[in-house]
Parts: structure tokens; sequence; C-alpha cells
């Protein structure tokens, strides 16, 4: 397992140093959130090939994560083409001055390099386990995990459609899954790393890999997910009346006035 450790974080280590090159090439470090999703393919293919042979649990969660990764990298990368560096990064680029060169490297991607591994840490755990059959726990998890994907991808299909409408812009997203949170997308993106957790949960020590949905659900919930959004429309009418009776995140039915 510890083997398994040393060769994902030395991976990771490489390949975001490799995005931050990229990032100054291009002025743009947007290229952190492509990135993010084909960070995790990369630590599960190195952990299942890590191992000799390949059992059906390791299998199906490098599956889930190839699924996931490849469809979330082209949905950044869809939603950003043409409109520059994301406003988080624009701001931290003015900010950092003449330290933004080193506090990029450090505080974005090496930063999101360390996260990345310890999230990735199920499917590290999943992937040097010893062979066994699938169970009840890897169906629930399969079952949970595919329900977060649906919402995550149907909620991001339903916002892209929504701002490529022009009679939309400067409007608030409030009918399909937005109507029940005001975050489809990051409550999909949790769901599906709790569904690994199911999934980890039929191995030994598969508890430890709590670790994993739980860092990521505090990073959407008030770090780089719903506090920091929502900070852009901090005055915004139109979103403080959305806000008031839609839940943040659980989806609900709206409030009523």
């Amino acid at each position: 397992m510890i083997s398994y450790i040393l060769y994902s974080a030395l991976t990771v280590f490489l390949y975001m140093t490799l995005l931050f090159i990229i990032s100054l090439a291009k002025k743009d470090n947007s290229i952190a959130d492509i990135g993010w999703g084909v960070g995790f393919i990369l630590v599960a293919l190195l952990s299942l090939f890590l191992e000799s042979g390949f059992e059906i649990r390791h299998v199906l969660v490098t599956s889930l994560v190839i699924i996931w990764g490849i469809r979330l990298a082209a949905h950044i990368l869809m939603r950003n083409k043409g409109k520059g560096e994301d406003f988080r990064y624009a701001k931290w680029r003015k900010e950092w001055g003449k330290y933004f060169v080193i506090r990029s490297y450090l505080q974005v991607f090496m930063l999101q390099g360390l996260l990345m591994l310890i999230i990735s840490y199920e499917i590290i755990l999943v992937n040097s386990s010893s062979k066994s059959g699938l169970n009840v726990l890897d169906l629930l998890g399969l079952m949970l995990w595919i329900f977060g994907f649906l919402f995550e991808t149907v909620g991001d299909l339903q916002l892209l459609k929504f701002k490529r409408d022009q009679n939309n812009r400067g409007k608030i997203m409030d009918s399909g899954l937005w109507r029940y949170t005001r975050h489809p997308n990051y409550f999909g993106e949790a769901t599906m790393w709790w569904g690994l957790f199911l999934i980890a949960l039929s191995i030994r020590y598969g508890w430890s890999a709590v670790i994993s949905p739980l860092l990521i659900t505090i990073m959407l919930l008030r770090v780089s997910g719903i506090t920091l959004l929502e900070k852009k429309y901090k005055g915004n009418k139109e979103f403080e009346e959305y806000a008031q009776k839609t839940s943040s995140f659980i989806p609900w039915f709206p409030k009523k006035k």
C-alpha cells in the first residue's frame, strides 16, 4: 500500500508541475481545473497496473474514475472555451503581483496536487487490495455513483444550455435540477465520491477511505465550491431571492414565499 501511495505521489507531482509549465506558457491558470479530473485518471490507472492481476472491483472503480474524469475535463474545457482565465485565478494574478509564479505553483498546482492525492486514497486503497468478489456494498456504491454522475451531468448540461441562450444573460438559473438545489453539480460530485466509499467498505480497512469523500464534500461546501462561487453574486437581488427559497446543496423542494 505504501509503495502505491509513493508512486501516486510522484506521478501527481510530475503531472501538476507539467500543468504549471503549460499554464505559464498560456498565461492561464484555468488549466488546473481542466486537468483536475485527468489527474485522478492517472492515479487510478497507475494503481490498477501496479497490481499483478486485474480484479473486478479494481476495474470497476478505475472505470468509474475514467468516465467521471473525462466528462469533467471535457465539460470544463467546453465551458471555458474563448472566455479567458477564470475570475478566481485572474483575481489572484493581480493580488499576488511579482510573487504570482511561485504562489501559483505552490498554492494552486501543488496544493491541488496534494488534495488530489488525499482524495485519491480510496481509489488507491481499492486497487491495492487483495482479490475478492463483488458484494451488496459494491452494488449500492455503484448505484449511488451512477445517481451522482447523472445528477452532476444533467445539472451541468442544463446550466450550459441556459447560458447559451442570449435572453438569459445576467439571469439566475432556477429551473430543472437547479430548482431543488443551487449547486446540483457539486451535490452530484460529492455523491459520486461517497459511492466509491461504499465500494471501498467491501475491503479490509475500507473505513479509512472516508477521508476521500469527506474532504471533497468539505471543499465543495466551504472552500473552493459554494462559498467562493456565491461571493460572486453578493448583492445580486435575484440571486438572493433564489437563495432564500432554494437549498444550497442537498436537493429539496423550494420554500414557499
